[in-house]
């Protein structure tokens, strides 16, 4: 449906030693993206009992909204950073609400 919200779901674990850093760099997103224009919904979560594992649940107005936001210098700074920070790659799911 072309009028639906896309939904994401971020996870990615901080390189031990770095989650204090990666925690700081994730907040440091929260407020330049809320107020984006295609922001519906930008919520970051840290897993219980697992300091380090974090979430980002996000809600877009569109797949285009969401390709703006990668696209902005805040995040491009994030993908420069984040093979210091971060374990691996980051999981990305994108998904469509169905109930």
């Amino acid at each position: 449906m072309a009028d639906q919200a896309l939904i994401v779901a971020a996870k990615m674990v901080a390189k031990p030693g770095q989650e204090d850093a990666l925690r700081k760099t994730l907040l440091g997103l929260i407020g330049p993206t809320r107020e984006e224009a295609g922001c519906i919904q930008y919520d970051l979560h840290e897993e219980q009992g697992k300091p380090g594992s974090f979430l980002f649940f996000e809600k877009w107005t569109s797949k285009q909204a969401l390709d703006e936001h990668l696209a902005t210098p805040y995040l491009k700074g994030l993908f420069t950073v984040a093979p210091e920070l971060i374990d691996g790659e980051p999981l990305i799911g994108l998904y469509d609400q169905i109930g």
